[in-house]
């Protein structure tokens, strides 16, 4: 047993936040602690974290989870469970070093011997859907997803939902499969119409249809089609996937491992939603820690069906130079084969962090802006 002596954190671009956790026999773990355009909150609460944390058992992973939670009486939400994944990313990470096993050998082993993933094509405005798929293709992948409209309003003209339909079209006609993300941008009225239209079409799932803090009206929604609803990034623990679980409104549920508590919650979060038959698709348009951590949970968990990768994401692109593989020794790990990710074999996360890469570009690096649409008559848009 050795105590934590250590925890930093390093804000890297393009918009991720690193943490690293240093135990008293000299063993470090990495984390990751994203949360999309609210870097400067997350550090905040990592800097209390670490007044709280510093001195506990690195091996005892869950009393130091549970103090979090127990002991903060305000709890839950994007930002403390942003900071806590951080932390608890990277203690499984260090106790898996330590140990000199993958994480997944510490959460009952493997279920299976490599993880299907998917990758972004199109960007916020989606465009030129089939050259972008193509070139995913030839990476490898067999799946893409792709935002399902330009921002559109709450009423808006039925016309504008007929570009939607033919991206679908134009990709699965390449002989891949496509997932729509619906990303909250649009209101009932819309999504309504949007989920019929793409229903002939079969989209592997569509995303976020409505808002999650509509779940009266996801429940609609899931009644009126046939596409699988998939859901997720904005539910931050077990206690928030509850509702949708038992309403029977979701269909794949997307929990993000940096944004609900990490590893840990991740895996108590799937085992609820096998037990309603719900399959897990984890949200990870992050950083390389954040998704090797949900590839080690990949591998564990049976009702987990396709991991995200944002290798290449619009994001990275207009960042410049920084992307997945950018930070990370062994990048080779992330390769993908038709349409697969191979297990990891090396000890904990299974990725080597270039630390004086990430140290070197933490001096500088600035907080990612959140974006967000105007519309025509000068009133705000879901982003």
């Amino acid at each position: 047993m050795a105590p934590i002596t250590s925890i930093e954190y390093f804000r890297v671009m393009p918009r991720w936040l690193f943490v690293k956790i240093v135990d008293s026999e000299g063993q470090a773990g990495w984390g990751e602690a994203t949360l999309e355009g609210h870097t400067e909150a997350i550090e905040g609460t990592l800097n209390g974290f670490i007044k709280r944390f510093v001195g506990l058992e690195a091996d005892d992973i869950e009393h130091v989870w549970q103090l979090a939670w127990r002991q903060s009486f305000y709890r839950g939400g994007p930002v403390f469970m942003s900071a806590l994944a951080g932390i608890d990313i990277a203690l499984w990470d260090l106790k898996a070093r330590r140990l000199n096993v993958p994480i997944y050998q510490l959460l009952g082993g493997k279920v299976r011997n490599k993880v299907s993933v998917y990758a972004w094509i199109g960007g916020d405005r989606p465009s030129d859907v089939e050259s972008a798929a193509k070139a995913r293709y030839d990476q490898g992948f067999r799946a893409v997803k792709m935002n399902a409209t330009e921002d559109i309003g709450w009423l808006d003209s039925p016309e504008t939902l007929k570009a939607s339909v033919e991206r679908l079209k134009t990709v699965k006609a390449l002989g891949m499969d496509a997932a729509l993300d619906f990303h909250g941008r649009l209101h009932k009225p819309m999504a309504k119409q949007l989920a019929k239209a793409l229903e002939p079409y079969g989209p592997l799932f569509i995303e976020e249809p409505l808002l999650s803090e509509h779940p009266e009206g996801i429940k609609q929604v899931s009644e009126l089609t046939s596409c699988p609803i998939a859901l997720g990034e904005r539910l931050y623990s077990r206690w928030d996937v509850k509702r949708y679980l038992q309403d029977a409104s979701v269909d794949v549920l997307q929990p993000d491992i940096s944004h609900c508590g990490g590893i840990s919650e991740m895996k108590r979060i799937a085992s609820m939603a096998e037990a309603y038959d719900v399959a897990i698709a984890p949200h990870c348009p992050l950083g390389p820690i954040a998704l090797a951590a949900c590839l080690q949970v990949g591998l564990n968990i049976p009702n987990h069906v396709i991991q995200e990768m944002s290798l290449g994401i619009h994001y990275n692109v207009e960042a410049g130079d920084y992307d997945i593989n950018s930070y990370v020794l062994n990048p080779e790990v992330f390769d993908v084969q038709d349409g697969h990710v191979e297990a990891f074999k090396g000890p904990g996360l299974g990725i080597e962090i270039n630390e004086d890469l990430v140290r070197e570009v933490s001096k500088t690096a600035v907080p990612w802006p959140l974006a967000g649409f105007t519309g025509e008559d000068g009133g705000y848009r879901e982003w």
